[in-house]
């Protein structure tokens, strides 16, 4: 006879005791609490909560007049302005899915992802016009398009059926928005960069983005009312969750249209920034800004930065601005970041390269998801912690996509054995701290060897004349790969040729993992600074042909 469970008898789920969750909750309660902080800065304008809740509630309400409820796609096409913060809150309050579209991208892609999507409406800016048009000429059904009016831009047609601002006066501030009923239902679609064939559509989760909002705070020691910069793209991975973890902080958004130099230093001085995320290129920007632009800042600034880990050099030069970094790794498939490296105050007592070493380690789980990883990719079985046995990234938990849209064979594929598969190839350390040695199609394999390109990278930053540096495979009779390095060099470094960084890689490492060519320029990168291997492997194709 089984014996009953007493504390599942009559102590079931009901309007009082469970509330789907989900990041709409933090808006309402910015507004509530403290309706008169500023949230959002854009030059002259100073929005705040209550104004900003006012505003969403208006567009949430215009969009539902246009037919836009549960299930529907609203495309987003526009740059970090006070719009996109108010549509991550607007679109997900009518159960609607908001996709927010790569600004950079042309209009084949952007023709793609608005059909896949099935958008049915489209926000988009005067400066992305000529991109949106001849999209919108590839489509059999075209969605409502909006035009969002920014002063700053000069020229752009208008292209839709009417402004924004004329679109948030049709609706009600005091529109009643509901929660979703379920927290698993769609809150975002997000495609991934398509370096091989078309992009797949990362579809996430009210739940999910309610936890991985929280995770930063938690994971970035963040406290009440932080002042946070958008050098980040908000269409990132919705800007990595930020959006909603600024509301849930009651802090202040201020926006920045592009991201530059002198922009980025004049506000964290006027504003007292306090947090700001970027790629490393981001970073790389600010190191090597001009001096009179680094002058007068008297406050401490976070910085969070993910892809490869920045080099010791930039890591110096951003303490020496005062700038702490805390160095993350995620995937959109996790809605950014998932791992942090979570540091130890006795480290800050070592040399300034042993920190940059530790720092270039992804690091631990996020707080709020469940399982991290390094598996054999064949057996699932766990690496052992050495630093040395490489293995794929898994991830487990809540904060993991519900999968691809219209996409079941790559969903299965990417959940395979129960874990969500990165595709990105790691070490372990002794303490649990995971480094990542390449992506899967970045590993080099010469003559048998495996070389990790990441680990050339690293070493290339090491010289002193070294800003950038990208390492892919190229085709070799003998070897079968052996690496090439692209590098971009500081001002005033010409002198150094490629026997230089080649003596310099020989004198660190074996010889069979240094480069056999190197290529000095500029290198191609994506929207978000990340370096484009894809068209370096192209490049490399053709110097061999």
């Amino acid at each position: 006879m089984s014996k009953t469970n007493p504390y599942q008898s009559g102590l079931d789920k009901n309007e009082a005791n469970f509330t789907p969750l989900s990041p709409l909750t933090f808006i309402d309660r910015a507004a509530f609490v403290y309706p008169d902080r500023i949230a959002v800065v854009y030059g002259d304008l100073r929005q705040s909560w209550s104004e900003t809740y006012k505003r969403c509630r208006r567009l949430a309400s215009a969009l539902s007049q246009r037919g836009v409820g549960e299930g529907d796609t609203v495309a987003i096409m526009l740059p970090n302005i006070p719009a996109m913060c108010e549509v991550h809150f607007a679109v997900p309050m009518l159960g609607a899915v908001l996709n927010a579209l790569n600004i950079r991208l042309d209009a084949d892609s952007i023709a793609f992802m608005l059909k896949h999507g099935e958008a049915k409406v489209l926000i988009t800016d005067r400066e992305f016009s000529p991109t949106i048009q001849a999209a919108l000429k590839q489509l059999d059904n075209r969605p409502l398009v909006i035009d969002v009016d920014d002063p700053a831009v000069d020229g752009g047609d208008f292209i839709g059926e009417l402004e924004y601002e004329e679109l948030l006066r049709q609706g009600d501030e005091a529109f009643e928005w509901h929660l979703p009923k379920d927290e698993w239902q769609a809150i975002a679609l997000g495609y991934t960069s398509g370096t091989t064939g078309n992009p797949k559509g990362v579809v996430t989760h009210h739940r999910g983005a309610h936890l991985n909002s929280v995770s930063n705070i938690m994971a970035w020691n963040m406290s009440a009312h932080p002042v946070y910069l958008w050098t980040l793209p908000m269409f990132h991975c919705n800007g990595w969750c930020f959006p909603w973890t600024i509301a849930a902080l009651n802090g202040t958004n201020v926006c920045l249209r592009a991201v530059r130099a002198d922009d980025i230093f004049r506000l964290i001085k006027q504003e007292k920034v306090t947090h700001l995320c970027g790629a490393p290129v981001v970073l790389n920007l600010m190191a090597n800004a001009d001096d009179d632009l680094k002058q007068g800042i008297s406050h401490q600034v976070n910085v969070m930065t993910a892809a490869s880990a920045p080099p010791p050099s930039i890591l110096e030069a951003m303490e020496n601005l005062n700038f702490k970094v805390t160095h993350a790794y995620g995937l959109t498939e996790v809605y950014g970041p998932a791992v942090v490296c979570a540091w130890h105050e006795e480290w800050d007592a070592l040399p300034v390269t042993e920190q940059a070493e530790l720092k270039a380690r992804q690091g631990v789980r996020y707080p709020m998801l469940e399982q991290l990883e390094v598996l054999d990719p064949e057996t699932l079985q766990a690496v052992p912690h050495d630093g040395e046995t490489v293995g794929e990234i898994m991830f487990r938990g809540n904060i993991v996509m519900k999968g691809y849209l219209k996409n079941s064979q790559a969903t299965e594929q990417a959940f395979g054995g129960g874990w969500f598969h990165s595709g990105d190839l790691a070490v372990c350390h002794e303490d649990g701290y995971i480094e990542i040695r390449d992506r899967s199609k970045d590993i080099i394999i010469s003559g048998g060897e495996n070389i990790s390109s990441i680990e050339i990278e690293k070493t290339l930053y090491r010289h002193p004349a070294v800003m950038e540096a990208a390492v892919v495979a190229s085709p070799d009779e003998k070897w079968g790969e052996t690496p090439c390095a692209f590098i971009t060099l500081r001002e005033n470094s010409d002198a150094v040729s490629e026997s230089d960084i080649i003596e310099f890689c020989r004198e660190s490492m074996a010889g069979f993992k240094v480069p056999k060519k190197v290529v000095f320029g500029p290198l191609p990168k994506t929207s978000t600074g990340k370096i484009q291997k894809f068209v370096l492997r192209q490049q490399v194709r053709e110097l061999n042909s």
